[in-house]
């Protein structure tokens, strides 16, 4: 199962049917703090968060699983159109992986099987 944090609504829906037709299980969240509720309750095999959403930002989000013992195992993919090439603020937050807007869906679908257990 993957968690899907995405303020925008259509790229939300884009993630969420892109992973669902690679096979996988989503739980879509449309803010950082509704995700870290999503991802305490489904204990996700992977979280996706994009970095700008209300509530919690996607770094927060991922400080926040990194600070718990029962998640921090739990791979991120942080998805951001706000980060440079080379910025570091996704790896200083605990990311495991970094993907910069725009991206095709099977960039990610690329980058998750190279976090996820076959």
């Amino acid at each position: 199962m993957i968690v899907v944090a995405e303020d925008h609504e259509d790229i939300r829906y884009v993630l969420k049917r892109s992973l669902e037709r690679a096979g996988h299980r989503v739980v879509a969240a449309a803010d950082g703090k509704a995700a870290l509720a999503a991802v305490r309750e489904h204990r996700p095999d992977l979280v996706v968060t994009d970095v700008d959403m209300p509530h919690m930002t996607g770094l927060d989000l991922c400080r926040a699983i990194r600070a718990d013992d029962d998640l921090r195992h739990i791979p991120v993919v942080v998805a951001s159109g706000s980060l440079m090439p080379g910025d570091s603020l996704a790896e200083d937050a605990g990311a495991s992986a970094t993907l910069l807007k725009p991206f095709v869906p099977a960039q990610l679908l690329a980058l998750i099987a190279t976090l996820l257990p076959a």
